[in-house]
């Protein structure tokens, strides 16, 4: 008697830079006891991952199969940012056995997830005002890298489309952040916004400031956190407060870019652990700081999503999308 029904589940996974976890959904709704997770560095492709998976869930036969990756997606083929890896439809139809398939960027993934996930997965930071359930929302998503991307509501279903806003060029608006500014220039040849608003963007924050002081010391994003966090590391609660207003002004122009009156989202391991100090460094006066159009951004919300496995619940909400098309 075969472990789960055929063509009655979905394959979804998310393939991180460093793990990828996999789960099987009915419909929406993920079952919580199929979530695995595998290292990455344990296999050769995601091809080798998701075998693995169909052979720990009893050769589960899959109706259908979507994954998002942490990297670029075009023409039905995704290359890994972080991992020498790459995967096209063919090739996932093939590892799980699916006629349907999907392949998403990791934000698209968290974009199809927003209006599944529940309230109290999602923290308020900023109040905006109502609008329609077909409003466009914009997701952010601040980790091991930086990203965004638009979420429209069409008539013929969903459409999030792909992007690389990780890779602009950082906004200035101060002598200070013209200097960082340079720093990263000087370090990696072109100032993106990745190279701030990440894990490692945290990191050359404190760098910079430790170099301006002439201390050199470099801290791990997280003891950053946790610095600031104990009130112990004056450099590091600095570091913060520069992250946090930078993040509020890029979030502030891509919303007059994407008009997202449904909201704005951040997700990712780095927004959810500088959650607590989003009010107390300025993210609000940084999002809403744009001259006559200052009263303009009291429209749009901003809220954190909490939820670990919203992009596998994007994931099986395309799935849901195509299958019903």
């Amino acid at each position: 008697m075969p472990k789960h029904a055929p063509d009655t589940f979905s394959v979804v996974a998310d393939i991180g830079g460093t793990n990828t976890r996999v789960a099987l959904a009915e419909g929406l709704n993920l079952k919580q006891d199929t979530i695995r997770r595998y290292s990455n560095s344990d296999f050769g492709s995601l091809e080798q991952v998701l075998r693995q998976y169909v052979s720990d869930e009893d050769g589960v036969d899959a109706k259908a199969a979507c994954v998002a990756v942490a990297g670029p997606v075009r023409d039905g083929k995704a290359s890994m940012t972080n991992l020498d890896w790459t995967i096209d439809k063919e090739t996932l139809s093939r590892a799980t056995q699916s006629d349907t398939v999907a392949i998403l960027n990791d934000l698209q993934a968290q974009g199809h997830a927003l209006g599944h996930i529940t309230t109290e997965n999602l923290r308020g930071i900023l109040e905006g005002k109502p609008a329609p359930d077909h409003a466009a929302r914009l997701v952010v998503g601040v980790g091991t890298g930086f990203n965004a991307a638009p979420v429209f509501n069409a008539a013929s279903g969903r459409v999030v489309p792909p992007s690389e806003s990780g890779h602009a060029n950082l906004p200035i608006r101060t002598e200070q952040e013209l200097r960082l500014c340079q720093y990263v220039s000087n370090a990696h040849g072109f100032p993106a916004v990745e190279d701030v608003l990440s894990g490692r963007g945290l990191e050359r924050v404190y760098a910079f400031l430790g170099e301006e002081a002439g201390d050199h010391r470099d801290a791990r994003a997280a003891d950053i956190v946790a610095a600031c966090e104990a009130g112990d590391d004056a450099r590091a609660t600095e570091a913060a407060r520069i992250f946090v207003r930078i993040l509020g002004t890029v979030c502030g122009n891509l919303s007059l870019i994407q008009l997202p009156f449904g909201g704005v989202y951040l997700v990712g391991g780095v927004a959810r652990a500088m959650a607590p100090h989003l009010h107390q460094f300025g993210f609000g006066e940084a999002f809403r700081d744009k001259g006559r159009f200052a009263g303009f951004m009291g429209n749009f919300s901003v809220q954190i999503v909490e939820d670990d496995y919203a992009a596998l619940t994007g994931c099986a909400a395309h799935l849901e999308d195509l299958l019903s098309a």
